[in-house]
């Protein structure tokens, strides 16, 4: 038996399409946690990410077919995620106008998820939370730019084919997007030293 970690994603998944289900196994090891953190950094929700990514691995099993070599196999996986990641975000969108048409204004004062006391800025709990908040805050286009440079670290090169944009508009959304992170989290350090 060969050893699967010899050989690169292109290689696994033409062995996969030719039936070869350990080649499978070997991309789901190597994509699934760098999935749920692109994912999760996308929508914000952990729960939701990995169910996203388990439809992503399906799609890859169901559709194996699908890929061409023409492309690297990552920006076929990513877009996968990054398709299904942006479903959920319009079918939350639906639900929260519906949710919040039936509620009365007295519900939409207190969000307790939104109260950091001095204690947990100073022990830096909050941390992993405002930044979260940040990379949400951003726009969609901007969002999914910065999160396949800075967190799954992609090359340009495999952004601009995952987002079907030119190398320019990837290279002028994520210096965008950093500009406005680093403002949003400036001025929650500024609230941080307040409250201490």
């Amino acid at each position: 038996m060969t050893d699967k970690h010899q050989y690169n994603d292109e290689e696994l998944i033409y062995r996969f399409q030719q039936g070869d289900e350990v080649a499978y196994i070997e991309l789901v090891n190597r994509y699934r946690n760098r999935l749920i953190n692109f994912v999760y950094r996308y929508i914000g929700d952990r729960n939701d990410a990995e169910d996203i990514v388990q439809d992503t691995l399906v799609k890859l099993y169901t559709h194996k077919h699908f890929y061409r070599n023409i492309a690297k196999f990552s920006t076929w996986i990513y877009t996968i995620a990054s398709n299904l990641a942006k479903t959920e975000l319009r079918k939350r969108k639906r639900r929260k106008v519906t949710v919040l048409s039936k509620m009365g204004g007295e519900d939409r004062e207190f969000d307790p998820a939104s109260e950091i006391t001095a204690d947990e800025f100073a022990e830096g709990r909050h941390t992993e939370r405002e930044i979260q908040n940040a990379i949400q805050s951003l726009p969609l286009h901007f969002r999914t730019a910065v999160i396949l440079r800075d967190i799954q670290e992609l090359s340009y090169e495999e952004i601009s084919n995952i987002l079907d944009v030119p190398l320019g508009t990837v290279k002028s959304r994520i210096n965008r997007a950093r500009l406005q992170l680093q403002e949003e989290l400036k001025h929650v350090k500024q609230k941080g030293r307040k409250r201490i």
